[in-house]
């Protein structure tokens, strides 16, 4: 932790985002960078994509790159939702879109590999992390060179997360107390733990702008040049 300076923390080159949202879940929306969201959780089935690729069974997949797919699922057992199939009276996965990667043919064929163990959906092998229910935003301004930058978060994120989100911006984020009305932030908290209230039912009800009164974070420069 030494290199990390004055400043106490994680270490942030190995840090692991928790929390996704649904914008950053739809910039994932090809084949060859293809993430999916369900059931409150976001995976990254790129892998499984260029294992696939080529294959017609992955083109249902591809055309809800970067979409939330909950609606495929039982959330009750979270498997592909079933239905009896009119054709064998046998109970199969409902895949109205057509047949997909590791779902089993209507009927029994001989050239069907199922050598692939648990099917993509099951387990959290292509898992990396939770969908965001509800997001805010927040503004960021760095006092040493008046910069100010606005990042949607979700509500459950950390500090120290949204400083994560926000290192793309200022390499040495780490290196400023991060101060909300004169107060420093507690960055194990979240925004409304730090009592940075999220007013947007408040806005609406009020049929006020709440893109106006985004509340900010002010950074103030510790003269510790860390750089994550």
């Amino acid at each position: 932790m030494s290199r990390r300076g004055l400043v106490a923390g994680p270490d942030l080159e190995y840090f692991q985002r928790r929390y996704f949202t649904p914008a950053e879940v739809a910039q994932h929306n090809r084949p060859e960078d293809l993430w999916v969201s369900y059931l409150g959780r976001v995976y990254d089935l790129t892998s499984l994509a260029q294992a696939y690729k080529g294959n017609l069974l992955l083109k249902p997949i591809v055309e809800v790159a970067g979409q939330d797919i909950s609606h495929w699922f039982d959330p009750k057992t979270r498997d592909i939702r079933k239905h009896i199939d009119p054709l064998t009276g046998c109970l199969r996965y409902c895949t109205p879109r057509g047949r997909f990667v590791h779902v089993p043919p209507q009927l029994p064929c001989s050239d069907w590999a199922n050598d692939f163990g648990k099917p993509w959906w099951q387990g959290s092998y292509y898992e990396v992390g939770r969908l965001s229910a509800k997001t805010r935003s927040i503004r960021i301004i760095n006092t040493l060179t008046s910069q100010e930058h606005t990042l949607e978060v979700g509500v459950l994120e950390s500090i120290w997360e949204i400083l994560h989100r926000y290192l793309p911006y200022n390499t040495h984020a780490a290196s400023y107390t991060w101060k909300y009305e004169g107060k420093n932030l507690n960055m194990d908290f979240t925004l409304e733990e730090n009592g940075i209230r999220d007013e947007e039912e408040e806005f609406d009800y009020l049929s006020m702008d709440g893109t106006l009164h985004t509340p900010a974070i002010l950074l103030y420069f510790n003269d510790d040049l860390t750089e994550l």
